[in-house]
């Protein structure tokens, strides 16, 4: 549909768009937060993939009640008063508007009112978000990427962990990642690791660290490889390639070694180095 929308400006002369909102509209709709699922992009991940895509502006617009209970006539003339909206690609399967009880041909005459050219995005095979949230939770990242169309990213602040990893000779950045943001299965994943604009390479783990006697605290680090630098604070973007192992509680921390260097021999052959 991004390409669509692409297609659609160039064609037309227009400049692309595209609107989004940032919070869960059914968190809004039903006040229940613990029915919205978890987000498989944060908003600052959601607009750096659409302007990767090539898309020239996007509109992050406040969903709230007032918003909620526009007819889809109403939010249409808001797109045309407030974004100069001329031509509007609509997924074909796609409602909007209060109670969703209009259509496209409905959607198509409120254009013609509006001077709004209104498009039926292509019919394809739809892969729903919550068939790729079940993915990554099983720690089916291949397929989840496959249906995502890019690769699965964690994005944090790096901030103070337990510094085991110091003692065994694979120093980790612990991540602090956005509570909306849905965390895929524990287990030891290969990545690729951008800082101040720099990529880098490595290994991350996320789980309970059941060797360490950690409960149920779930931790997500990283040993970047050949990186010794201090990062406290920093904002690391990870890049999650595959999902190596499970996660194991091994009886010693002298087993847990050894698995982390077979598991650095093996990201390091994977990951092209």
């Amino acid at each position: 549909m991004i390409n669509q929308v692409l297609e659609v400006a160039h064609a037309r002369n227009l400049e692309s768009m595209v609107v989004t909102f940032a919070q869960q509209p059914r968190q809004v709709v039903t006040h229940q937060e613990q029915e919205c699922p978890c987000f498989l992009t944060t908003t600052d991940e959601k607009l750096a993939l659409l302007k990767q895509a090539g898309i020239q502006h996007c509109e992050v617009m406040e969903f709230n009640e007032q918003l909620a209970s526009m007819t889809a006539r109403e939010f249409m003339q808001v797109l045309h008063d407030q974004y100069q909206v001329v031509a509007l690609v609509i997924g074909y399967d796609h409602r909007f508007g209060h109670n969703r009880t209009e259509g496209f041909d409905d959607y198509v005459r409120y254009g013609q009112e509006l001077d709004i050219e209104v498009i039926q995005a292509t019919e394809f095979p739809a892969v729903s978000s919550s068939k790729i949230r079940e993915l990554l939770l099983l720690g089916d990242l291949l397929v989840a990427n496959n249906c995502l169309g890019y690769q699965y990213l964690l994005q944090g602040k790096v901030v103070s962990g337990f510094h085991i990893g110091q003692t065994i000779g694979f120093p980790t950045a612990n991540l602090q990642v956005s509570t909306e943001k849905l965390i895929p299965a524990n287990g030891v994943y290969a990545v690729l690791v951008e800082l101040d604009g720099k990529q880098y390479k490595g290994m991350l783990n996320i789980g309970n660290r059941p060797t360490m006697a950690n409960g149920n605290e779930r931790s997500i680090e990283v040993h970047i490889f050949d990186f010794r630098e201090d990062i406290y604070d920093k904002t690391l973007r990870l890049t999650l390639v595959n999902h190596t192992r499970n996660e194991v509680r091994f009886v010693s921390k002298e087993q847990l070694v050894l698995q982390l260097q077979r598991d650095a021999i093996e990201i390091n052959n994977l990951l092209g180095l």
